[in-house]
């Protein structure tokens, strides 16, 4: 009766071990998944009223911008005034972000843009500088799906 109690009492012991040794894991695990980062606020709510003095406090210095098939690299005061000139035309009327993801250092959005003559589908990419995330590159290209 002994050793039976005995390793009765062993294989409790090992299955008592086990679970502090699971939920260790678990743990482990839950540390090391992110939450998705989120976009700054004040980037879509320069999108949907139109401000492009509000966007530029996020750019680089050096900005990428495809807007309406013309592409270059702008610094950042030049891209605020092309930007400036495009919601002057295309008056913002709403912005959704639909879609966003992160990788590392860089953050990206996809997002819709209605505008008094049309829709737009907005992507943007930030990267991280110092401690800031900054706007690296804008696309803004027609939303012919509409």
């Amino acid at each position: 009766m002994n050793l039976i109690f005995n390793q009765h009492n062993i294989n409790d012991m090992k299955s008592f071990s086990i679970i502090p040794v699971f939920f260790i894991y678990l743990f482990c695990i839950a540390a090391t998944v992110q939450e998705p980062a989120k976009i700054p606020t004040g980037i879509s709510l320069a999108f949907k009223t139109g401000n492009a003095a509000d966007l530029s406090k996020f750019m680089n210095s050096t900005i990428e911008l495809l807007l309406l098939n013309k592409e270059d690299f702008y610094k950042k005061n030049a891209a605020e005034t092309i930007l400036k000139d495009f919601f002057a035309e295309y008056q913002a009327k709403d912005f959704t972000i639909r879609h966003q993801g992160a990788k590392n250092d860089a953050q990206y959005a996809i997002g819709n843009l209605t505008t008094s003559k049309g829709d737009f589908r907005v992507y943007f990419l930030l990267k991280k500088v110092d401690q800031d995330i900054l706007i690296h590159q804008i696309r803004i290209e027609s939303d012919n799906e509409k």
